[in-house]
């Protein structure tokens, strides 16, 4: 049982140290998995603009939109997993990653 203790809480360090890269590419999957949803819904409000200005307005809503949630979402996420301690980061990483890849999969 140390074994396992010692194993999650050595992983659990090593991802609080890389926190702020895993939650970026967290927040990317998220847009990844979402983004089509997303940017049906936009497509839907832009439906009855000209197609010379719904392009390009929908071009600079997409990669503001999208820079938005990479820039504002990604310290969010930190936080939120920040809370977690030692000996719960680690299982609470690997279900997160099971559950996008169950979502990916659905898709």
């Amino acid at each position: 049982m140390d074994l396992v203790l010692d194993l999650l809480s050595t992983v659990s360090r090593w991802s609080r140290g890389n926190l702020s890269e895993i939650s970026l590419a967290l927040v990317g999957c998220l847009l990844v998995l979402f983004g089509t949803d997303l940017k049906g819904w936009v497509e839907q409000r832009l439906g009855n603009i000209a197609g010379a200005l719904r392009v390009p307005l929908m071009a600079l809503l997409v990669l503001i939109g999208s820079g938005a949630a990479l820039i504002y979402a990604t310290p969010w996420v930190v936080k939120g997993l920040g809370q977690f301690n030692n000996y719960a980061l680690a299982p609470v990483l690997l279900v997160v990653l099971v559950l996008l890849g169950v979502v990916a999969d659905r898709r």
